[in-house]
């Protein structure tokens, strides 16, 4: 079975957790296309989404779901997203596609975050993906050297603009053993406008699409 196989079944997991009515949250990424996919069946059940990236809403527009500004939503009962590395307490580094920002926005107005992936994100200790963090242009220099007295080794994206219009610092070498410190370490550097870690908020569920079937972790 493929990494993208092992996705789907995530994905597909993932339709159990939803709410009859009301709106979605719905994240960003390869794993998150499938569950778009899967929502697309079942899109009558629904008011509609509240998206957090362009790709992602373009994507629901193509399947006719209505996509609505999270300001008019009010607290969402589910958030649908995936993640670049989880540990077992469900703190998620996420942002790999550069959605970070609007993700943990529409995480912190859901009452339930399930996170979709397949099982080679789970790790005993986080920090092998590189950590972005989403900077205000103008910061990027400071913040670096903020992070680099913080152990990390900061790396501009090239050519990368996120939907906020800003840039992201990818942090390698970081070996993340107190998440929900490093998060709030990290947040306080002025310029800085949110970091990939997902750890004061961590995820409600995951979902792991595996060799013999989804398998679901809370902490």
């Amino acid at each position: 079975m493929n990494q993208d196989e092992l996705k789907r079944q995530a994905a597909l997991a993932a339709m159990d957790y939803l709410p009859d009515g009301g709106i979605i949250g719905v994240g960003t990424g390869s794993t998150v296309n499938h569950f778009i996919d899967a929502l697309a069946t079942i899109k009558g059940r629904f008011e509609g989404a509240a998206s957090s990236s362009e790709a992602s809403t373009e994507r629901m527009k193509q399947h006719g779901i209505p996509v609505l500004d999270l300001n008019s939503c009010g607290t969402l009962e589910v958030y649908v997203d995936g993640a670049d590395e989880s540990n077992r307490h469900l703190h998620l580094i996420k942002g790999g596609g550069g959605a970070l920002t609007r993700e943990k926005i529409i995480a912190a107005a859901s009452k339930k975050f399930v996170c979709i992936a397949d099982e080679s994100k789970l790790v005993d200790v986080m920090g092998k993906f590189p950590l972005p963090v989403e900077v205000i242009p103008m910061a990027r220099s400071y913040v670096a050297r903020e992070i680099v007295k913080l152990g990390g080794n900061p790396v501009l994206r090239e050519g990368f603009t996120t939907d906020n219009g800003n840039v992201i610092l990818d942090v390698h070498d970081l070996e993340i053993m107190e998440p929900v410190k490093l998060e709030t370490q990290l947040n306080a550097i002025v310029g800085v406008v949110t970091n990939g870690l997902f750890a004061a908020r961590p995820a409600d569920v995951l979902i792991l699409g595996t060799k013999n079937g989804p398998k679901v972790i809370k902490p």
